[in-house]
């Protein structure tokens, strides 16, 4: 029995990513897909005295956006280092910051070319941190065909998978008769239930980068999550 996601890549994606991450055998990144703007592709939110802030990586577009996630490049360098004094500013209190900006920083002072490389070095980065073990690799490792379900049913054969975990809002677009007919399970992933940690800065919130849980909780992050074990 073998598990499967595939997702596009985001940017310091929040915890829930990383439990469907831990929750498969393999994790595909998906990002031969089109780039979408304000989206999660390039850009996630932390918490700070003044309530939610974005943190955005800028990009270079074509067009009306007509490239893939892949073929996206950065536009500059100075993000890099805005990115991470904001980071500073908003959570030097936090009870783990030390340890933890002590590892994360370095991931902020390589020079990204394209935005693919820098979201995949952080979700591996954050990933060993957890303990998590998954497979990941990149759509482009396989060959894609046409069809949305049909292409997300052939990855799972080609990578030998019998289970397809998607997140819940796919259900808006896939099939699951291809799945059946594919003769791979398809099943929904819940995000839903996650308990609260000890959080900076007022009201407690939950759509926010994994980097605010790894600050507040540090190598105890894996309590407050579902299928992240230590």
């Amino acid at each position: 029995m073998k598990k499967i996601a595939i997702v596009q890549s985001n940017y310091i994606p929040w915890k829930g990513y990383f439990d469907l991450i831990a929750a498969v055998d393999e994790f595909i990144l998906y990002d031969e897909m089109q780039y979408t703007r304000r989206d999660w592709r390039n850009r996630n939110r932390i918490k700070t005295a003044r309530g939610l802030q974005w943190l955005t990586v800028p990009v270079k577009v074509k067009g009306k956006y007509h490239q893939e996630i892949r073929e996206t490049e950065i536009d500059g360098a100075s993000w890099a280092e805005d990115h991470w004094r904001t980071l500073c500013l908003n959570y030097r209190r936090a009870p783990h910051f030390t340890e933890i900006g002590e590892w994360i920083e370095p991931y902020y002072r390589v020079g990204y070319r394209y935005l693919t490389d820098l979201n995949r070095t952080l979700i591996e980065a954050v990933s060993r941190f957890l303990g998590i073990g998954t497979k990941i690799s990149n759509s482009w490792d396989y060959t894609l065909i046409d069809g949305k379900t049909e292409r997300l049913a052939d990855l799972c054969i080609q990578a030998g998978a019998t289970e397809y975990i998607s997140g819940p809002a796919a259900k808006s677009y896939i099939d699951p008769a291809v799945f059946d007919d594919a003769g791979v399970k398809l099943t929904w992933f819940d995000y839903a239930g996650y308990p609260q940690y000890p959080q900076l800065w007022g009201e407690f919130e939950h759509g926010v980068s994994i980097l605010d849980l790894l600050f507040n909780c540090g190598m105890d992050a894996p309590s407050y999550m579902k299928h992240v074990l230590r």
